[in-house]
């Protein structure tokens, strides 16, 4: 298993709108930029996922995972562009903040820290453990 970190403006998309969608889950969709869709391209179905609110928030929220594998866009006709669809499986019990994981020497390199601009990045799965303990998990 892999793990990985959606970003998401709280505005647009919302980790409550995530978890309304149930088991079904929702396409994440909308990625414009190639190291992410190419990220989106290696996962497998039960890849966990940090669900982290961008711009409002700045703080992980929940755990999503990958519940279809990389498909065509529905919101572009450019084949181009893939996604993945991803449900929500638990919320974080206390919501990890981009200054506590940015504070914590041990995550000086988790893409969170030095890719903040991309909106689906991997994490490895020591990044994972540390900033679930954070979260209470």
């Amino acid at each position: 298993m892999a793990y990985w970190l959606f970003k998401s403006e709280p505005d647009s998309w919302s980790w409550e709108q995530q978890k309304a969608k149930g088991k079904e889950g929702e396409e994440w969709d909308g990625i414009r930029n190639y190291q992410a869709r190419n990220f989106m391209r290696q996962m497998a179905i039960g890849d966990q996922a940090f669900f982290y609110h961008s711009n409002k928030g700045l703080e992980i929220v929940g755990i999503v995972e990958v519940c279809a594998l990389s498909h065509p866009d529905s919101t572009t006709d450019d084949e181009r562009w893939d996604c993945v669809d991803i449900r929500a499986v638990k919320d974080m019990p206390k919501p990890v903040t981009l200054k506590q994981v940015k504070a914590t020497p041990e995550l000086a390199e988790m893409s969170l820290v030095k890719s903040m601009r991309l909106s689906v990045q991997p994490v490895t799965p020591q990044e994972w453990q540390i900033v679930c303990k954070m979260g209470g998990l």
